[in-house]
């Protein structure tokens, strides 16, 4: 994804039991957020922060989706107990990491894999990108975000 790229047309299965596409967000600021596990230290934080600034986005005119390549079923219990208001969407095919060029070769314990490299993407109401984030530290990340939300 480049700057001035239109939203991927894309539908993924969300938590609340529906199917959800990009594109449906278009004349709204939309925020996506990959994240690599559900239940993990950094993602649950991360989550939590977009969370608690819920509101800030939403009067900012805002949308948030976060995406992982865990099942649906994870995602929902995942929502439930940290009370995520925005949907999460299941991406276990990786249509949606392969269309934001997200996944990138990791290490763990010198074991090569596949893995989500924690990105944001912030699409203006006419559904083009105009900030992304990769690599992203989650410590003061979705403040940053919520303040790119006025550049758009």
């Amino acid at each position: 994804m480049q700057l001035g790229d239109e939203i991927p047309d894309l539908t993924l299965p969300a938590t609340g039991g529906r199917d959800i596409s990009l594109r449906d967000f278009k004349g709204r600021i939309l925020v996506v957020y990959f994240y690599p596990k559900d239940n993990t230290s950094g993602c649950t934080q991360e989550g939590q922060d977009f969370r608690d600034l819920y509101p800030q986005f939403r009067k900012a005119g805002a949308e948030i989706l976060g995406i992982s390549r865990d099942s649906l079923r994870s995602h929902e219990n995942f929502a439930a107990k940290h009370g995520f208001p925005f949907p999460l969407l299941s991406d276990t095919d990786e249509a949606a990491c392969k269309a934001f060029d997200v996944l990138r070769e990791k290490s763990l314990y010198g074991r090569k894999y596949l893995g989500v490299e924690r990105s944001t993407f912030l699409f203006d109401a006419q559904g083009l990108l105009r900030r992304q984030w990769r690599n992203v530290k989650v410590k003061g990340h979705v403040q940053d975000v919520l303040a790119a939300i006025g550049e758009c």
